[in-house]
C-alpha cells in the first residue's frame, strides 16, 4: 500500500512533467521483463525525437534498497527522494542516474499542490534499453488504463457489481473504529440508509393522510 508521502509526490511529479511538456503515467509495465516503472514520461525534443524519462519514487532507506527491480530504461533516469532520505544515501546513487528531491510545503494554504522538486543530480543521457514501439505501446495501455478508471469513477457506483463494491468494504475495514471516538464508516452508511427509509416512510406516510382526508371529505359532501 502507498504512503502518504509516495502519494504526494506522484501528484507534484504527475504535474512537474506536464509543466514541462510531457505525456506522464504512472506505474507501467516495461517491455522484456524490465519491470514496473512507477512513473514514466515521453516528450517530443527539438528533433522531433522521443525522449523518454524513467522516475523510482523511494521513501525509506528499505525502500531504496529493496531486492525490486529498477526499471531504468530511459533516456534518462531519476530516483525521486524525500530530502531525509538523499541526505542518507546519496553516496549509494548510481553516477548515471539522475535524482529530484521532494520538499514539502510547511503550509498548503494558498498552494495548489504539497509541496515541490529540486533537481539535485542531473542523470547521463543513455540509450534506451527496450524497444521504443514496445513502450509507446506501453504508455498508451497504461493511459487507457486510467481513462477507464475516470471513466468508472465518472459514471459512479452502478458499474460495479455488489460483490465488488464488498469486497472493496472490507479493503477499508481498517478505517473502522470498533471503540468510538473516530469516523465509523459502517455505522455511518447504515444510518444514512436508515435515514433515508425514515424520510421515504414518512412522505409515504403523510400522501396517505392526505389521500384519506380527501376521501373522509368526499364521503362527508356526499352524505
Amino acid at each position: 500500500m502507498k504512503t502518504s508521502l509516495t502519494i504526494q509526490m506522484e501528484e507534484v511529479l504527475y504535474y512537474y512533467c506536464r509543466e514541462n511538456g510531457d505525456v506522464v503515467v504512472e506505474e507501467v509495465t516495461m517491455p522484456d521483463e524490465q519491470g514496473i516503472v512507477d512513473t514514466l514520461s515521453c516528450r517530443l525534443n527539438a528533433e522531433k525525437q522521443f525522449e523518454w524519462r524513467c522516475y523510482e519514487l523511494k521513501v525509506s532507506k528499505a525502500d531504496f534498497r529493496s531486492k525490486a527491480k529498477l526499471s531504468f530504461i530511459g533516456h534518462y533516469n531519476y530516483f525521486v527522494l524525500p530530502e531525509a532520505l538523499f541526505e542518507k544515501i546519496r553516496e549509494e546513487i548510481p553516477s548515471h542516474i539522475g535524482v529530484m528531491v521532494y520538499h514539502q510545503y510547511l503550509s498548503t494554504e494558498d498552494q495548489m499542490l504539497p509541496g515541490y522538486f529540486t533537481i539535485n543530480k542531473k542523470p547521463q543521457k543513455q540509450d534506451l534499453l527496450v524497444n521504443e514501439q514496445e513502450l509507446l505501446f506501453r504508455l498508451i495501455s497504461a493511459q487507457a488504463r486510467e481513462v477507464g478508471k475516470a471513466k468508472q469513477t465518472a459514471r459512479g457506483l452502478r458499474v460495479f457489481s455488489t460483490d465488488q463494491l464488498y469486497k472493496e468494504l472490507k479493503k477499508r475495514q481498517p478505517d473502522y473504529d470498533l471503540f468510538g471516538g473516530g469516523v465509523n464508516f459502517y455505522d455511518r452508511f447504515v444510518e444514512e440508509i436508515c435515514d433515508q427509509a425514515v424520510e421515504a416512510l414518512k412522505s409515504e406516510l403523510d400522501a396517505t393522510r392526505e389521500a384519506y382526508s380527501a376521501l373522509e371529505q368526499r364521503l362527508l359532501e356526499e352524505s
